[in-house]
């Protein structure tokens, strides 16, 4: 399950929503939006995801929130170390390698410490 598909399926919870009206309302099939909520399909197009968003009647900070989940919720990510460090090399390559051997715990606490860099700006 990706963190945009956790939200949504937590959306549709507290409202009681089942994922076919859900579906049938915003112009998809109830087995893409199972895929979207398991991780088992991509970030959802930019329309779709306006469409969520107003199908929950959701404004301001918690719609920003919702694309900002679906923008880190790709399930199959891509890292390019071309040009970096040896170092930056193998992190990527051990992350990949490892990725599901790190519990819940661990991974808030490398998101935590990662979220804690300070940003480079870009030239």
């Amino acid at each position: 399950m990706t963190p945009f598909g956790e939200k949504l399926r937590d959306l549709r919870a507290e409202r009681g929503i089942s994922q076919k009206d859900m579906a049938e309302a915003i112009g998809v099939s109830a087995a893409y939006l199972s895929a979207l909520e398991h991780g088992k399909r991509g970030q959802p197009t930019w329309d779709k995801l306006q469409r969520i968003i107003q199908y929950f009647n959701i404004i301001w900070d918690e719609a920003e929130e919702l694309q900002r989940l679906a923008m880190i919720s790709d399930p199959r990510v891509i890292i390019d170390t071309g040009g970096l460090s040896p170092a930056a090399t193998e992190l990527a390559n051990l992350l990949a390698m490892r990725i599901r051997e790190i519990d819940a715990d661990t991974a808030n606490d490398m998101i935590r410490q990662l979220k804690a860099l300070p940003e480079k700006r870009k030239r």
